[in-house]
């Protein structure tokens, strides 16, 4: 096993033992698998393309396949198996097609001739002669943004499978995709060609962004700040954690008048923005933090809890009232294939569900672009009256290794004149924090979840363009926390988008090398995070 993909990798390095997410060293070498298998089909795809033969399956599956690679997705061996002999059967399909049609191609490495195993233990074999070391390159610069690539595609994966979900989809998306899988294993790309791949992959995830956008908005109204609250109500209850608002939908729809209240956990607390989701009279408030006390939290809920996405960790002893959809699966976990939360709905309605009202703080949410640019006008004076002087977007992935108390405290030491944009499950260090409002703004404005980075960075343009200059002149500092790979997406995005001087923790991606890291240093200004005092004293002066 070797898995360098999330920040919290042993001893800043590698797994190489057991993940510290509890992924096994099987399930790894399932995974690698996967995408080695992936690597073939796209090589025949895009000869394919080339021939006028489109395969929409074969795109639809990257997707599906590489998020369920991310980061706490899919730790089942038995579902990841017949995923890599499904895409061993798609490339063959393609195959065959270019031999009716007479297409002739050379294809290199070995991955088109990929013949999955009969058993699980042969297929864990495989796995481990084709991990993420054993891709061709000329040295370890190459090496590096080949691996920066993969993980990059693992989030652009995931944004472009929850538009699917809401039915928004681009062809360009799964072009770019096979493009990037063949370079894997393709050994004679330079180190310009490969950094080339990883800036275009930013570009490519702008648009899937756009259309996961558009998907939610499309389906449930465009966000409005609104206050939610933290404590509970009496009666029985499900937790929905995750991203997935399709999900979170449906649970609403079948548990109407069964006496169940459905709270949010973790990136699903900007589902009640959504006027399409706050209709609902049994919707009532957010349960628990992303990352740090996820244990415990879960452990108290008294009622069924849902996973739908990756933003939390593998459940320890209580599985029997936990459940997953879409591609999240666990051993030992009952899984939803279908839509039907009944067994969900059963669980919570068995559970004694809390027994009488819990006060607690409201927090808000809802801030996404168009309820930001509502104010542009009142922004735009505040900032010429100098009673506006920064914005700070204080954003990104949460985790349980220590060093991420950093944004808690930096978010605590923003001067009083400036504004925290926040969004994805890093807010949950500060999202409860009374910091007040500048001429009727709040000073905190949770704009939702990772994918609404397409958000800020819509308001950030307007803005540049109201201000009349460029957005790296703008009174703007991104200060970022990474944890998996949707996190490595977005950062591509907006490096490929010209933005500099952002500032990443709580530590540097061990997978990429001093050279590689120098290069993003010289041409992005991207920097490591210090102490909030000294970055605060380095922006502001």
């Amino acid at each position: 096993m070797f898995c360098y993909q999330c920040e919290q990798t042993v001893k800043g390095i590698a797994c190489d033992k057991s993940g510290v997410c509890g992924k096994q060293p099987d399930v790894s070498a399932l995974q690698d698998l996967l995408v080695y298998a992936l690597t073939g089909m796209s090589q025949a795809a895009i000869v394919a393309q080339k021939a006028g033969i489109h395969d929409r399956a074969a795109g639809v599956f990257a997707c599906e396949a590489l998020f369920a690679t991310v980061t706490n997705v899919d730790f089942d061996p038995e579902r990841l198996a017949p995923m890599i002999r499904k895409a061993a059967t798609l490339r063959e399909s393609l195959l065959g097609k270019l031999r009716t049609a007479g297409t002739v191609a050379d294809f290199s490495g070995d991955a088109v001739k990929f013949s999955p195993a009969n058993d699980l233990p042969g297929l864990v074999a495989q796995g481990e002669a084709h991990g993420i070391k054993s891709y061709p390159s000329a040295n370890a610069d190459i090496l590096s943004l080949k691996h920066t690539l993969l993980y990059a595609i693992k989030g652009l994966a995931a944004y472009a499978d929850h538009a699917l979900v809401l039915g928004q989809e681009d062809e360009a998306i799964f072009a770019f995709l096979h493009e990037a899988l063949a370079a894997l294993v393709d050994d004679k790309l330079d180190l310009g060609a490969m950094l080339g791949l990883v800036m275009k992959c930013g570009q490519v995830n702008l648009r899937a962004m756009e259309l996961l956008d558009a998907a939610n908005t499309g389906a449930y109204g465009h966000p409005t700040p609104v206050k939610v609250p933290l404590g509970a109500k009496k009666g029985k209850a499900i937790l929905v954690s995750g991203h997935d608002l399709k999900d979170l939908e449906e649970v609403l729809k079948q548990t109407e008048g069964k006496g169940i209240n459905v709270y949010t956990h973790g990136e699903m607390l900007p589902a009640h923005g959504y006027p399409g989701l706050k209709k609902y009279g049994h919707f009532y408030g957010h349960y628990g933090t992303a990352w740090q006390n996820q244990a415990k939290e879960f452990a108290a809920f008294p009622g069924a809890i849902l996973m739908t996405t990756n933003c939390i960790q593998k459940p320890q002893g209580y599985n029997d009232r936990i459940f997953t959809s879409g591609l999240v699966a666990w051993p030992g976990v009952m899984h939803i294939a279908d839509g039907n939360y009944a067994p969900v709905i059963e669980k919570a309605l068995a559970l004694s569900g809390f027994e009488a009202d819990v006060e607690g703080k409201n927090v808000m949410t809802g801030f996404a672009r168009n309820a930001v640019l509502g104010v542009a006008g009142t922004i735009i004076e505040a900032v010429k009256a100098k009673q506006l002087r920064h914005f700070f977007l204080v954003a990104g992935c949460d985790g349980a290794k220590p060093g991420r108390n950093y944004y808690t405290e930096f978010v605590e030491k923003v001067p009083a004149d400036c504004v925290v944009l926040t969004l994805a499950c890093g807010k949950f260090r500060f999202f409860d924090k009374e910091l007040g409002a500048i001429g009727g703004i709040p000073r905190l404005l949770d704009m939702g979840q990772c994918n609404d980075a397409y958000s800020a960075i819509q308001v950030a343009v307007a803005l540049a363009k109201a201000f009349g200059v460029g957005v790296n002149d703008l009174p703007l500092s991104m200060i970022l926390s990474w944890y998996e790979q949707k996190a490595v997406v977005i950062l591509l995005t907006l490096l490929s988008l010209g933005i500099k001087n952002i500032r990443l923790g709580p530590t540097l991606p061990a997978f990429i090398t001093p050279n590689v890291l120098g290069v993003l240093v010289e041409k992005f200004g991207i920097k490591p995070i210090t102490t909030p005092d000294e970055d605060l004293k380095a922006i502001l002066g």
